[in-house]
Parts: structure tokens; sequence; C-alpha cells
């Protein structure tokens, strides 16, 4: 006679994009907190007494008390490029495997970041406040929200690691002078940008600098 292994359990602690939760279902018996907000810690412990893995974010706090209550536990998978709310010490010590999802939203902020920037730049937020609320009563003016220009501007980009290249690899698409501070040389931005490393105080200066272009990052 054969039977059929049952599924390992996992408890995922947030409502995770269906095309996600759809393959881990596949695979595990899950079990998904069902409220937007993070659940708390108790009810994380609570879950994990029975459960072979855990699907996390940021913002639970997975340490020894959470792995005291955990027998079963084999790992955890971390929806996130850090990990800083996993202790590593006591998942190394008791066997545990602790993954993340590094990159996978480095171009997706650098994209919002950019997106930000140019709606201040470009005041794309206060114009439509100003039609929305019945202020436009002239259809053009030479100094209606003129904004500021992106293109030939100064960018100051502090701390440039993935994201940070990220965006300067935008800012040159705009043709920008790129500035950028950071602790490490990072010779990859001067090499691919022709970016320059400078201290913060001097960035920041010398990106409002003697113009209404600059635009500090």
């Amino acid at each position: 006679m054969v039977t059929r292994m049952s599924k390992l359990k996992i408890y995922v602690t947030r409502q995770l994009p269906e095309r996600g939760l759809k393959i881990i279902k596949k695979y595990f018996d899950t079990e998904v907190w069902p409220e937007y907000a993070p659940p708390p810690k108790k009810i994380i412990i609570e879950k994990a007494k029975n459960v072979d893995a855990l699907a996390t974010l940021l913002s639970d706090k997975i340490d020894a008390e959470v792995f005291d209550a955990a027998p079963k536990l084999k790992i955890v998978s971390q929806l996130a490029v850090g990990f800083d709310n996993v202790d590593l010490q006591e998942a190394t010590k008791r066997g545990i495997y602790v993954t993340n999802t590094p990159e996978v939203l480095t171009d997706t902020t650098a994209d919002f970041a950019w997106a930000l920037l140019m709606a201040v730049a470009r005041r794309v937020v206060e114009a439509d406040k100003y039609v929305r609320t019945g202020q436009w009563k002239v259809g053009w003016h030479p100094d209606m929200m003129t904004g500021r220009d992106i293109h030939d501007a100064t960018i100051g980009i502090v701390g440039a690691g993935r994201i940070g290249y990220a965006m300067a690899k935008r800012a040159k698409g705009f043709d920008m002078k790129i500035l950028f501070y950071d602790v490490i040389a990072r010779p990859e931005m001067e090499k691919d940008f022709g970016a320059k490393r400078m201290e913060l105080d001097a960035l920041m200066k010398e990106a409002e600098k003697g113009t209404k272009k600059g635009i500090p990052f």
C-alpha cells in the first residue's frame, strides 16, 4: 500500500502576491496571516510551534524566543534584501537555514526614487492639486508651474551602493553632472558614469551652488 507523504507546514507572516503564494501552497501546507498589519510576535511564536518553515518580512522579529518555540523549524525565508530582524547566530547554532531576496528591488527602488525626483522638480503634485482645486483659470502663462529642469542639472547621490549606482545610471541618461558620497571608494561610479566622489558637506553645497538646477538625492 502506497501512502502519500504529508506536506511540510509553513507559516507566512503576510498576504504575499498571489503568483508567489501559489507556488508556496503547491509544496507546503500553508497558513497565512490574514491582516494587512504585521502579526504580533506572540502570534509568530504560537504559529512557529508546529511548522517546518517561516516566510517572513523585515517587520517580524525572529530571534531565540521564536526558535525556542519551534523545534521542527528548518528554514526562515525572508521576503526582503535585508535580514537584520533575524538572529543569524541563533539560526546557525540550531542548523536553521535563513534566505533572503537580494537584488530584486534595486531597479524598482531606483525607478520610484527617480519618479519622486521628477515629480518634485517638475512640480507634478502641486500642478495636480492646482487643477483639481479649481485654481487653473488661465490656459497658459510663462511662469505657470515651471519647476526645474532635470537634464544638465547636478545630482548628489548619498550612498553609492546598488541603488545609488542605479540612480547614477538614470542620471547619466539625462546628461546630469553626477556627484556622490560614500564611505567606500566605488571606482565603478567614476568609470561607468564619470561621477565625482566628494565629502558629504561639499557635495550638498556643490549640488545647490549657483543654480536652481541642483538636485540633492
